[in-house]
């Protein structure tokens, strides 16, 4: 234990054994057991399967989705998941690992934006808050765009802040890397990807004074190298598909966040709660560390704190007020506020005014969850968490939560630290061994279901998925007729003839007695309705609580 707080507390140490001892830390973290379980609708289905239509279609520019054109979101993710596809195969590992990968990324560009804006110590304790955040952590094992974005984002934010420094001798490069990371976070995500790295930045402008940086941020061949890496995939989309840019920009960009069209629409504090869950046990640190950094904004070096300040307040607020809200939407806050509460305990062990309240507060709040998750199974049954399962992850909160309030209690500010971050880690460990699988149960993955189709499905079958599930085409390696709401696949299925792979579902009777030979992933409702109407008889292949797959030979 001597020798960990020591490692800690060390002012000097090199930089590069301290990123590979959070490479191996972290690494384990995000990418233990990584493709252990199915993938989780709707997104991870929708995020894997596109690029594997990429990979087998060999168009890397046009997005399709159950092979119709797709243009919610730009392709980085898309590529990456590609790349990884090619590399591991086609497989829950392959399309988790950019996330994952970028997720770890984060963790060690926190380190360094904190090491060298602050020193060592700051950075190695912004790195362990960020990668011991179990909501982090969790949605950085997912298939999300929002943790490639993130890296890309925070990289972007974070490089402009270290080469404004004015003693920085690398200032060239650090602009150049904000100029590439800038058109990276536009592929991952659009046009957000401009929008907040440049609303953070003239904010800071402006309210630090600094307009001296516009001289020295290389905009001229800066906005070049921007356009070189962002604008070659929107001109090539573009041309070869004239309806991109109304959807994209318009009904993607501007509608997303000025009206309710996607039906993602929560109240304007959704945000708050959702920070406290998911940055826990370090989101109660968060406001005494904000006005502490407010509180210093002028004094020496007090600018870097207005950018942090700044970065994370600006994300936080433009997200708030959008009307759609997706709890990922959150993540790039954290890189920033990491970096504050890391400040606030450095100054802690430093011999200022220890967080004992908070860090008592939040071992009441450990423990008190840890008692609701062992009695989950008891009470509540949505999710099939057994009580083995739910007693082990109570554990650790209460492990957690015993630790920090006998540290707290007694002023040891280093072993609190130490007692939440060994805490926040292990519960992200143990976590997705209880949370993933409840979710795929609850949510009965049809992946067995769907891979029987390459088993029982001939070139000439129709396979149906009445009611679209995101999966299915993934895991049946193959394209599927939709019956019934068509849902995100309106915009492709209307380009083009797409009139026999969509139908109403009313329709579906007449195709299962059409004497081609069907195969289909339905509901259990959908099966008592059929076999009322259909003449052919229905032959069970598999089931599962939620889908059943039929067919009518």
């Amino acid at each position: 234990m001597q020798r960990i707080m020591t490692f800690i507390t060390a002012r000097a140490s090199s930089a590069r054994q301290d990123l590979a001892l959070l490479t191996v830390i972290f690494g384990t973290a995000f990418f233990q057991f990584l493709g252990k379980f199915p993938l989780m609708e709707p997104d991870e289905g929708r995020y894997s399967e596109i690029p594997r239509e990429m990979i087998e279609r060999g168009d890397f520019v046009t997005p399709m989705l159950n092979y119709v054109k797709y243009f919610e979101k730009p392709p980085l993710h898309y590529w990456l998941n590609a790349l990884s596809m090619s590399i591991f195969g086609e497989t829950e590992f392959a399309v988790r690992f950019p996330g994952a990968l970028s997720g770890l990324l984060t963790v060690l560009f926190t380190y360094h934006v904190g090491q060298k804006l602050f020193g060592r110590r700051e950075g190695l304790m912004a790195a362990l808050i960020l990668g011991s955040s179990s909501g982090f952590l969790l949605q950085g094992r997912t298939n999300l765009t929002d943790m490639t974005l993130t890296f890309c984002m925070s990289a972007s934010i974070g490089c402009f802040l270290l080469a404004s420094r004015p003693d920085e001798r690398n200032k060239g490069r650090y602009y150049y890397l904000f100029y590439l990371f800038a058109a990276l976070a536009v592929l991952a995500k659009g046009l957000i990807g401009l929008v907040l790295p440049g609303g953070v930045i003239f904010l800071y402008l402006l309210f630090c004074r600094r307009w001296s940086l516009l001289k020295e941020m290389r905009l001229l061949t800066g906005m070049l190298l921007f356009l070189a890496v962002a604008a070659p995939w929107f001109v090539l989309v573009s041309q070869r598909n004239p309806e991109f840019a109304q959807f994209f920009f318009i009904h993607e960009h501007f509608q997303r966040f000025l009206s309710k069209v996607h039906s993602r629409y929560e109240p304007v504090w959704y945000f708050i709660p959702i920070l406290l869950l998911t940055m826990l046990p370090w989101s109660f640190f968060v406001p005494q560390a904000l006005i502490r950094a407010w509180r210093e904004r002028k004094e020496k070096g007090g600018d870097v704190l207005v950018y942090l300040l700044l970065w994370a307040g600006f994300i936080f607020l433009f997200f708030s007020k959008s009307n759609s809200k997706l709890i990922p939407y959150i993540l790039p806050v954290f890189p920033p506020l990491a970096l504050l509460v890391g400040l606030l305990f450095n100054r802690a062990l430093d011999g200022e005014a220890v967080p004992r309240k908070t860090g008592i507060l939040v071992a009441a709040i450990l423990c008190i969850a840890g008692c609701g998750v062992i009695a989950y199974p008891f009470v509540y049954t949505k999710y099939n968490v057994s009580h083995m399962e739910a007693g082990a992850l109570g554990a650790v909160f209460i492990l957690e939560g015993l630790m920090a309030f006998a540290y707290a209690r007694r002023g040891e500010t280093l072993r609190l630290f130490l007692s939440l971050s060994a805490g926040g880690l292990l519960l992200a460990l143990v976590a997705p061994h209880v949370l993933f699988p409840a979710v795929s149960q609850r949510k009965a993955s049809s992946r067995e279901l769907s891979r029987m189709v390459k088993d029982v499905a001939g070139p000439e079958t129709v396979v149906v998925s009445v009611g679209y599930e995101q999966g299915f085409p993934f895991y049946a390696q193959r394209r599927v007729v939709l019956a019934g709401a068509m849902g995100e696949l309106e915009f492709g299925a209307k380009i083009g003839d797409q009139s026999a792979w969509f139908m109403e579902q009313g329709r579906f009777p007449e195709l299962w007695d059409s004497g081609r030979h069907v195969v289909a992933l339905i509901k259990p409702n959908d099966l008592v309705q059929l076999q009322s109407v259909a003449k052919t008889p229905v032959r069970i292949l598999g089931e599962n609580r939620r889908k059943l797959l039929v067919s009518n030979r």
